[in-house]
C-alpha cells in the first residue's frame, strides 16, 4: 500500500485543537509528527485555558516552565488519592497540625486526647506514636495543637468542661522528648487557641467584663517552662491590653514573621509582574524562571493594686468583675451577654457603648501609624505582628486585629505588666484592622507568612447593624480572602466553593492550611477543597461522611494532606504522581513515598489471591 501523505502540521495542530487533553497524549503516540505537534506551547495554552476556565488576563505562573508541565502540574499534583484512613480517635477530630519538619503531627478530638503520629516510618504506614488524654485536669475536649519552631515542644489547647456557655479553656505544653506536661496556662477566652512566639515563649489570653457588652481582652506571653536558672525571673508578662465593645473579643491569635516579604513564595499582583517583566527587558535582563521541585477582664487601674490582681488573675486563673458588676455576681462571656439580652433595652446597649466608645478615646494609648511600614522599621528588620480576630460592631467576629510586636516584647524579662505607661492609659490601640464584613470561621498563613487567608462568611451587602446582639444572618457560601500583610490590602476576588450551614450563634471555626503552591479548607458540606493560589481556581474535593474541621499539608511535601472529620477519622490523601511513582518497581521509594508502595502491594496481594481463587473454581469445579 502507498505510504499516505503526512497531514500538515497546521492541520494536525487545528485537529488537536478541538480534543481533550488525554486525548492529545494519546494521539501524540502514533508518530514522531504527531508528538512534536502533542507538545506545543501554543496548543498547550489554549488547553490550559479552556480545562481549567481561567480567564486569559491570568498570566502563568512566573515560575512555570512551560504551558505543558503546568498543565500537568494542577492535573497531577494534587493531593487528591486518598491513600490510608486513621481511625484511633473515637470522637469528632477538630484540628491537625504537622510538625516544622514533616516528620510528626498532632490531632485533637472531642474524645479529649492529643494524639501524635509518625510519618516516616520504616514500615511505611503512618502509626501513633503517642496519645494523651487531657480529662484529668477538667476538659471538655482538645481543640488546637501547634509545634514550637524547633520541634521539641507542643502546645496544646483546650476546652474545660463545665456551663453550656463557659468560655474558659486552658493551654497545655508538652515536651517531645518524653511527653511530659510543662506548664499549664490559663487561656479565656478559650477560642484565642493560643500559639507561640519563638521555641520558648506562648501567646495566651484573658478576658475582663466591665459591662454587659464592654470587656478588656488581656494578652499574655508566657514561658513555657521554668529553668532552675530562671527561678528568680518572670515566666509571664502582659503584652497587650485592649478594650472591647459591642460584645466583642479577641479570639484566633496567630503570629506572622515578615522575613521575606520581598521574596515571596506567590506573586498575586499580576499588573506588578507585567510591569517588573517589561522593566527586566528594557534592562536586557534574561528571564531566568524557577523550577518547580516535583520531588520531593476587669480594668486594674481603678485603683492601686488592681495590677497586681491581674498578675495573680493569670497565674491562678481567676478573673474578677468591676466592684460595679459585683452584686450582680460572676457571669462568664456569654452569660454577660444573656443577661444583657434579657434586659431587652437597646438603649441601653447604645449608652453604654457610647460611653465605652468614650473611655476608650481617653485611656487608650495613642498609636503610631508609621509602626507598620518597613521605613520606620528598616528595611533589614525582622518585623513580627501579632494578628488575631476582633469586632466592633457585634459580637461575631468580623475584623483582623494587627498589632506588631516590639523587640523588647520577645521575652518574659522585665516589668509583668509589660512597659511602662501614664495612669491614664488604660489600653493599647490596634495599629491596623481590616475588615471583613461578615463572620470569620478561620485563618491560615502562606509559608513565607507573606499572606494571611481568610475563610469568612459574608453579611448581606449594604446591611446595618442596629443592635449588636443581632448580627447579620451570613452567607452559606465561604469566602476564602487573601490579605497581603506587605501591603495591608486585600489582593484579588476571594475564593469560593466550600459551604457552611450553621447560622451566627452555632458557627464554628473551620481550619485552612497553605502551602507554596496550594490552599486548602474543610467546610461543613462533608468535603476538603483544594485551591491554586495563583490561578484562583479550586482542583480538588476530599470527601469525607461528616463535616471536614481541619487540613494540613506536610511542610516537607505539598503532595501529601490530611484532612479531618466529624467522622472521627484522619485520611491522608497523596497526588497521582506520587501514586504512580510508588507503583513504579524501577524506583526507590523514599519514606514519604513507602505508605503508599506498602497499601498498593497489600491491594494488589489481595487481588492476586482473588483470581487465584477464581482460576480454582474454573478448573477444579470447586475451590
Amino acid at each position: 500500500m502507498a505510504d499516505v501523505p503526512a497531514l500538515p502540521d497546521s492541520l494536525v495542530l487545528e485537529i488537536f485543537l478541538q480534543m481533550p487533553h488525554n486525548a492529545v497524549l494519546s494521539a501524540g503516540l502514533t508518530c514522531h509528527q504527531w508528538l512534536a505537534v502533542s507538545r506545543d506551547e501554543f496548543l498547550w495554552r489554549e488547553l490550559f485555558y479552556s480545562y481549567y476556565r481561567i480567564p486569559r488576563s491570568v498570566p502563568r505562573h512566573p515560575a512555570a516552565v512551560s504551558w505543558y508541565r503546568e498543565f500537568k502540574r494542577l492535573y497531577d499534583c494534587i493531593p487528591c488519592v486518598e491513600v490510608q484512613t486513621l481511625k484511633e480517635h473515637h470522637d469528632q477530630v477538630l484540628h491537625l497540625a504537622f510538625s516544622h519538619k514533616g516528620h510528626r503531627f498532632s490531632s485533637c478530638s472531642k474524645d479529649c486526647t492529643v494524639k501524635l503520629w509518625d510519618t516516616e516510618r520504616l514500615d511505611g504506614t503512618i502509626t501513633m506514636v503517642h496519645s494523651s488524654s487531657m480529662r484529668q485536669f477538667n476538659w471538655g475536649y482538645t481543640q488546637f495543637s501547634q509545634f514550637n519552631a524547633d520541634d521539641t515542644l507542643l502546645l496544646v489547647s483546650g476546652v474545660y468542661l463545665g456551663p453550656h456557655h463557659s468560655s474558659s479553656g486552658e493551654i497545655a505544653v508538652i515536651s517531645l522528648e518524653n511527653y511530659t506536661l510543662l506548664s499549664r496556662v490559663r487561656n479565656k477566652p478559650y477560642d484565642v487557641f493560643g500559639c507561640w512566639l519563638n521555641e520558648t515563649h506562648l501567646i495566651s489570653g484573658n478576658l475582663h467584663w466591665i459591662g454587659n457588652m464592654t470587656s478588656c481582652s488581656v494578652l499574655w506571653l508566657n514561658k513555657a517552662f521554668q529553668d532552675v536558672e530562671s527561678e528568680n525571673v518572670n515566666v509571664v508578662k502582659r503584652l497587650f491590653k485592649i478594650q472591647n465593645i459591642n460584645a466583642s473579643t479577641i479570639r484566633t491569635v496567630m503570629v506572622a514573621h515578615c522575613r521575606r516579604h520581598d521574596t515571596p513564595d506567590l506573586l498575586l499582583d499580576y499588573e506588578a509582574q507585567s510591569q517588573a517583566r517589561a522593566l527586566a527587558q528594557q534592562a536586557g535582563h534574561k528571564h531566568q524562571p524557577l523550577l518547580f521541585d516535583l520531588g520531593g477582664t476587669d480594668s486594674e487601674e481603678e485603683e492601686e493594686g488592681c495590677e497586681e490582681e491581674d498578675d495573680e488573675e493569670q497565674q491562678h486563673g481567676e478573673g474578677r468583675p468591676l466592684a460595679a458588676n459585683l452584686s450582680q455576681g460572676k457571669y462568664t462571656a456569654l452569660e454577660h451577654v444573656i443577661q444583657g439580652r434579657r434586659s431587652g433595652m437597646t438603649e441601653e446597649r447604645e449608652l453604654e457603648t457610647k460611653a465605652a466608645m468614650m473611655m476608650g478615646k481617653t485611656h487608650t494609648k495613642a498609636s503610631n501609624p508609621s509602626v507598620l511600614s518597613s521605613s520606620a522599621a528598616g528595611e533589614a528588620e525582622d518585623m513580627t505582628y501579632l494578628l488575631f480576630t476582633t469586632g466592633s460592631l457585634t459580637y461575631s467576629p468580623h475584623q483582623i486585629g494587627i498589632k506588631r510586636i516590639m523587640p523588647d516584647q520577645m521575652t518574659t524579662c522585665g516589668p509583668v505588666l509589660g512597659e511602662e505607661r501614664s495612669s491614664d492609659e488604660f489600653f493599647d490601640s490596634l495599629d491596623h484592622v481590616i475588615d471583613i464584613h461578615g463572620h470569620i470561621i478561620g485563618m491560615g498563613l502562606s509559608p513565607d507568612h507573606r499572606y494571611l487567608y481568610v475563610n469568612s462568611r459574608a453579611w448581606p451587602a449594604g446591611c446595618v447593624i442596629s443592635d449588636p446582639m443581632s448580627p447579620p444572618p451570613i452567607a452559606e457560601e465561604i469566602d476564602l480572602h487573601v490579605i497581603d500583610l506587605k501591603s495591608l490590602r486585600e489582593e484579588r476576588r476571594s475564593l469560593r466553593a466550600h459551604r457552611a450551614f450553621t447560622p451566627n450563634d452555632e458557627c464554628f471555626f473551620i481550619f485552612l492550611d497553605v502551602s507554596r503552591d496550594f490552599v486548602a479548607s474543610g467546610a461543613e458540606d462533608k468535603h476538603g477543597y483544594i485551591w491554586d493560589r495563583h490561578y484562583n481556581i479550586c482542583l480538588a474535593k476530599l470527601q469525607h461522611t461528616d463535616v471536614v474541621n481541619s487540613v494540613a499539608f506536610s511542610p516537607a511535601d505539598q503532595e501529601l494532606l490530611l484532612s479531618a472529620s466529624d467522622d472521627s477519622t484522619i485520611k491522608v490523601w497523596r497526588s497521582p504522581r506520587m501514586v504512580r511513582m510508588a507503583q513504579s518497581p524501577q524506583r526507590p521509594h523514599r519514606s514519604g513515598r513507602n505508605l503508599i508502595a506498602n497499601l498498593l502491594t497489600r491491594r494488589n496481594t489481595n487481588l492476586n489471591a482473588n483470581a487465584n481463587a477464581n482460576a480454582n473454581v474454573n478448573v477444579n469445579g470447586k475451590p
